[in-house]
């Protein structure tokens, strides 16, 4: 080998250590960054839900909630958020939670009808409600009371309900006459019931409401008066039609069962406390709190009509809604028969202490 070759020798071997010792490192440094985050014990954990990121779902439930988990962990669970269905679509979070898609989901039980019979009583038409607190107390010590075998695929952590919803429409509604043929956005039960006023109802998440409404694909929506600001839906319709009796809605928050099991039993018990804590503090009255925010805005504001109806009028709605629950309780027999006797009782409960 001449000189030449010989200098092209030395300087390839030279590079092919350079290079081999850079990758020992690299692979030295990434094992000791897992080490070390393994030797820290920090659980991670993705939570999916369809709210808004303003919403108050986000900001005052689901990131205070999450805040105070890590707190009285010291640190070692740790919740990332990812609102507005960024990692999944509203009706897919409760299978995706199942799956291990999401290791929380926060959504609403009627947006899977048909799957969750037991939690349909507490959202039945007829059953009066004063409040959210009143309907969240009811639905969340009458699941735990039933224990159904519908939610028992996934550890349910919490559950909250709107209370008493409204008709918001683009045309005035002050009989039910009015409503008749009235394409209104509706899911699960709310559905059913609008079909006994007369009116069409849309299926869709809230999400896709205020679309919908712009665009004329519906003329009104059912749901919580908090809707009117939080998704901006004041902007597309002009009247609020008071009818707490056609509506309750349940939301979860619930966990991958694999997940949970495989938590520490101290992280759990925590977990466990601080959220029975924060349903008990924050969960139950949310609703309540942004459902008067949001009807001082509408009125104010956006100078939404509100329109109460006479009481011979709110007697023909809920005439027209009763055959809800006896269909209901024919679907579903003895278990439906149960979970209607345990709200009604617990309403009446909680009705006297809200």
């Amino acid at each position: 080998m001449g000189n030449q070759g010989k200098v092209k020798w030395f300087f390839l071997t030279k590079v092919l250590l350079v290079i081999a010792l850079l990758t020992i490192m690299t692979i030295q440094s990434a094992c000791a960054g897992t080490a070390s985050a393994a030797g820290t014990g920090t659980v991670e954990l993705k939570l999916a839900h369809f709210f808004p990121a303003t919403h108050p779902a986000e900001t005052e439930l689901v990131q205070e909630w999450a805040e105070a988990i890590n707190e009285a962990t010291n640190g070692k669970v740790v919740i990332t958020s990812y609102p507005n269905e960024t990692l999944q679509k509203a009706a897919d979070i409760y299978n995706g939670v199942v799956q291990g898609v999401a290791d929380i989901g926060l959504s609403c039980f009627s947006y899977n009808k048909g799957r969750f019979p037991e939690m349909e009583a507490f959202e039945q038409p007829g059953i009066v409600y004063k409040n959210s607190k009143v309907a969240s107390k009811v639905a969340w010590e009458g699941i735990k009371e039933l224990n159904p075998k519908c939610v028992q695929d996934t550890k349910l952590l919490m559950v909250i309900a709107t209370g008493p919803g409204d008709l918001f429409t683009k045309t005035r509604v002050s009989c039910i006459e009015d409503i008749k043929g009235m394409q209104i956005r509706a899911t699960g039960i709310t559905a059913e019931t609008l079909e006994l006023t007369g009116a069409v109802p849309v299926g869709m998440p809230q999400s896709e409401a205020y679309e919908a409404l712009s665009k004329g694909i519906a003329a009104g929506n059912l749901a919580p008066i908090e809707v009117l600001k939080a998704w901006k839906h004041a902007e597309v319709t002009d009247y609020l039609t008071r009818t707490p009796f056609l509506y309750n809605n349940l939301f979860y928050i619930t966990m991958n069962l694999d997940k949970w099991n495989s938590l520490p039993a101290d992280i759990q018990k925590t977990i466990t406390e601080v959220t029975e804590k924060f349903h008990e503090e924050v969960g139950i009255g949310l609703w309540d709190m942004q459902n008067e925010e949001a009807l001082e805005w509408a009125v104010n504001e956006q100078r939404m009509e509100v329109i109460e109806l006479t009481q011979e009028e709110t007697d023909k709605w809920i005439k027209a809604v009763e055959p809800m629950i006896d269909k209901y309780v024919d679907q579903t027999g003895e278990t439906g028969q149960r979970a209607i006797d345990t709200a009604k009782r617990l309403a009446d409960k909680y009705n006297n202490v809200y």
